[in-house]
């Protein structure tokens, strides 16, 4: 039976992990990012601006990790966004659609109780690698 092969995606231009996991893991095919605050990379403190900024970097730093493995926005399948306020719900949609303008990935969006460093928001995505064709679905 053939390995499947696993390797840890790393990018100098993204904030390090905060804990004992990795920006990023890439199986077979698929890459799995972890969730991306909106933290400047050179001090590693949140952005400053509210909600709205902290969405940006984050998406910034998620596209870091995507093309240190070779791709971009448009491999990302699904996202999870994870909010400290829902109320920030539409702020960060006004962010988000600047990145992902077609052919959005599927998405869950939550508001949980806290997240690390105090910040608002937090975007982990799932990723294929390779080319992709776009097919329309209409029922």
């Amino acid at each position: 039976m053939a390995s499947i092969v696993r390797k840890i995606i790393c990018s100098a231009r993204a904030p390090a992990a905060i804990g004992p996991y990795s920006q990023a893991v890439v199986v077979d095919k698929t890459m799995y990012v972890s969730g991306q605050l909106g933290m400047d990379p050179a001090s590693g403190q949140l952005v400053s601006g509210g909600v709205k900024s902290e969405a940006k970097q984050a998406l910034i730093n998620m596209g870091e990790i995507l093309k240190a493995a070779g791709c971009d926005y448009s491999n990302v399948v699904k996202t999870t966004v994870l909010l400290a306020d829902i109320n920030d719900f539409n702020d960060v949609n006004d962010v988000y659609k600047q990145f992902f303008q077609t052919n959005h990935p599927a998405r869950a969006a939550y508001q949980v109780v806290a997240l690390p460093r105090g910040g608002k928001v937090e975007i982990e995505a799932v990723a294929v690698l390779g080319p992709i064709t776009e097919v329309s679905s209409a029922l």
